[in-house]
């Protein structure tokens, strides 16, 4: 293992753009369909791997929703959220927050406190056995009406001392956030964090109606922000912060290899940009794996490797005495292994 690769694995980090049903591995799954008697279109977990190739977001939703099938009970969510947990403390990720989808749980027939239920249990069971702090940010899929929505922002009224946000996922063509700016005002009048899903597939205009309409706090993906100078510009002096997931982007074909990302330039234009892994099981690893994938396919250096790390805490929810003292132990790590 090389050196830069050593310290990705002792940097401290955050995550926070992670859809929990998207780390579902197909281990669990299989598991989870056993316990529950659901049937899946796949024999083996090989033949799971195989339907894995995809060509656009689309394909990979389909599998996507086709998975929560077998998460029906508080026990499937809290298993489902701690092996993603159990992950992060082997991956010395300090803090997450992540998305969770009730939509599409509650179509299902699945009760919105099953779900917020098992997912919290397991955030505070990681929280005290390995000291991993979170958030937790409900999203609305953008495929479904705005109304929908609201109804789904009612639902969550009794649950909010649990719920830190609310964000905006799913098929992101021909679905603008301006569809969604009620929803939103009033997620905001309730004191909640703003992120939505931008950039991605849709178009750099999609990035400004997050800002102007949605208001948000935070952008995820933002990566076809790169096609408005000015709208480099403005996430530059803003310090919008903006989530990338290199692995998804690959694997949805958002980009033709990891080489031509266009990470290096966001980092160059001065964007607060992080690392992530969104839906590891789906798109092949976790927070470090993507570090691995994007510094050997870029060419990172340590000091941008330590400057996403650091990036990933500035960019959270945390207080500002939180961020600070991961930062600091960023620099404590960083003095150390430059002293040996």
């Amino acid at each position: 293992m090389s050196n830069i690769q050593k310290l990705i694995e002792q940097l401290p980090k955050a995550e926070l753009h992670l859809h929990i049903e998207g780390s579902l591995e197909p281990e669990l799954m299989f598991k989870l369909a056993k316990r529950n008697q659901v049937d899946l279109p796949y024999t083996s977990v090989e033949e799971i791997q195989q339907a894995y190739n995809f060509s656009q977001l689309q394909d990979f939703l389909d599998i996507y929703y086709a998975g929560m099938s077998v998460l029906i009970n508080e026990q499937d969510f809290y298993d489902l959220t701690i092996a993603y947990l159990e992950k992060c403390h082997q991956q010395n990720i300090r803090h997450v927050e992540i998305f969770f989808d009730p939509q599409g749980h509650t179509e299902r027939g699945i009760a919105f406190e099953t779900v917020i239920t098992g997912i919290n249990r397991a955030l505070n069971d990681s929280q005290q056995k390995w000291g991993i702090t979170f958030k937790t940010i409900m999203c609305f899929l953008r495929h479904l009406s705005e109304a929908e929505a609201i109804d789904t922002l009612q639902q969550a009224k009794p649950f909010l001392d649990r719920i830190d946000g609310v964000g905006l996922d799913s098929s992101e063509v021909g679905h603008p956030p301006s569809k969604f700016e009620q929803v939103f005002n009033q997620a905001r009048e309730l004191g909640l964090k703003l992120v939505a899903h931008a950039g991605e597939e849709g178009p750099p205009s999609y990035v400004k109606e997050a800002l102007d309409l949605l208001k948000v706090d935070r952008i995820d993906h933002g990566n076809r922000a790169m096609e408005s100078e000015a709208l480099v510009k403005r996430l530059s002096e803003s310090q919008m912060a903006l989530t990338v997931c290199p692995l998804s982007n690959l694997k949805l074909c958002v980009v033709d290899a990891l080489n031509t990302h266009p990470l290096p330039a966001m980092l160059e234009k001065g964007l607060l940009i992080t690392i992530n892994s969104d839906d590891p099981s789906y798109f092949g690893g976790y927070l470090n794996e993507n570090f691995f994938a994007i510094q050997s396919a870029l060419n990172l250096t340590e000091q941008q490797i330590v400057q996403l790390a650091k990036n990933s805490f500035t960019a959270s929810f945390l207080d500002e005495p939180e961020k600070a003292k991961h930062l600091a132990a960023i620099d404590n790590l960083v003095n150390t292994v430059s002293t040996h």
